[in-house]
């Protein structure tokens, strides 16, 4: 059968005709001539004996080569027994309102972070400051590793006069756009494997593993400035908290009234606030039940426990502060709280396992399957010795000699 050429469809396009009729280039695809000289692709095939055919675009618009190329598509989806129709309109749909990367990202935060990731609402934060406003309206499928590596690149370099250069930073967005990715992947939602190659080293620098543990003077200086006036009220029962029950930042910060029961002495964080996504039951000091209860009442109807629900950034920065008011030599954070009372209550001879519960982390090995146990009796001796400790601390005794006071 005689193909065609453009010259076949520049003598017909435009032009009158008695009737509309096609030109037939082979292999299912035709040129389809209106009376008033249009002139359309299509192309024809059957299914289970039945005729269909596809309206591939108008010519000159859809060249003659590209016409042949959308043909010749169809029948591979023909001979790996789909319908052309059906998976040429959904790849033109996908064409013509590709996912952007900001819904890809929205995606991972709404169907699985923020179910199973106690940071979500940092995880989004960093989204919206350092990729949104650069590449968040970009089709996902049709960008490239190198449009990531330039956010990636502002945030480790940092920006004169804006953004202070944070490579930690950037190989944690990367770690979290990765699975957010690979996330929109296994679901169907939307494919790209640009990010794929890129490991942390490329983009930034790893977190250095951490070992800051305050020294008991130093700890005794933070004691006193959470029981003084010299604080905000937030910030001195945030920091409270966080030395008594060596509690993660995010868990205090989100705490709510209903999570603490005070007829069983019982605080319990749900899964929803701890960071490996499992619930952490804490006993709560009879001493410091009174303490509680005043806050509580002064709450001003709020359910925070803390009066007030203020962003993880702006914690964090209040945080990075405290030792250089205090006038200490050596930089500390929140976190180095959390490390300093697993070190002190194992100095006091308290069982790892009852200090691994404390913290919330997940018993290793056959414990975490078979040792379902929560060890109140222990973890509230444990803190009943730790708050005596502090007090002893705070308030020594003549004749008491401390033991390690580095």
């Amino acid at each position: 059968m005689a193909k065609l050429y453009d010259k076949h469809l520049k003598v017909v396009l435009n032009k009158k005709h008695e009737k509309q009729f096609t030109l037939t280039d082979g292999e299912g695809l035709g040129a389809r001539v209106s009376a008033h000289g249009k002139v359309r692709w299509q192309f024809r095939y059957k299914i289970d004996s039945q005729s269909k055919r596809i309206d591939l675009g108008d010519y000159p618009a859809l060249s003659l080569l590209k016409a042949r190329d959308a043909a010749k598509q169809c029948r591979e989806w023909l001979a790996e027994g789909f319908d052309p129709k059906q998976k040429r309109s959904l790849k033109r749909e996908q064409t013509l309102r590709p996912v952007s990367i900001k819904e890809a990202l929205e995606y991972w935060l709404v169907e699985y972070a923020e179910d199973n990731r106690a940071n979500a609402s940092k995880h989004r934060s960093q989204f919206e400051r350092h990729l949104y406003p650069y590449i968040g309206d970009l089709p996902l499928d049709q960008t490239e590793t190198r449009h990531w590596i330039e956010c990636f690149d502002r945030i480790r370099k940092g920006i004169a006069g804006k953004q202070k250069a944070a490579p930690v930073a950037a190989g944690y967005v990367l770690q979290n756009a990765k699975q957010a990715l690979r996330f929109c992947r296994v679901r169907r939602y939307a494919t790209s494997r640009v990010l794929d190659d890129l490991t942390i080293s490329d983009v930034g620098n790893k977190q250095k593993k951490k070992d800051r543990v305050l020294s008991h003077q130093e700890l005794i200086d933070v004691w006193a400035l959470v029981n003084s006036s010299r604080l905000m009220p937030y910030y001195s029962n945030l920091i409270k908290l966080l030395i008594i029950f060596g509690s993660r930042t995010q868990e205090i910060r989100l705490s709510k009234w209903n999570e603490w029961d005070f007829t069983e002495g019982l605080w319990t964080v749900p899964k929803s606030h701890s960071k490996t996504g499992d619930k952490i039951v804490r006993p709560i000091p009879e001493s410091l039940v009174p303490w509680l209860l005043d806050l509580k009442a002064n709450a001003d109807m709020s359910d925070q426990i803390l009066g007030d629900l203020k962003t993880p950034e702006t914690v964090s920065q209040q945080g990075r502060k405290l030792w250089k008011k205090l006038g200490h030599e050596e930089k500390w954070t929140l976190h180095d709280l959390r490390r300093t009372l697993a070190t002190r209550l194992n100095e006091l001879s308290i069982a790892p396992h009852v200090v691994e519960q404390l913290l919330g982390h997940s018993l290793g090995g056959v414990m975490s399957i078979y040792n379902r146990s929560q060890y109140l009796p222990e973890k509230k001796a444990a803190l009943e010795m730790w708050l005596d400790r502090l007090d002893l601390l705070a308030n020594p005794i003549d004749n008491v000699l401390l033991i390690n006071r580095n």
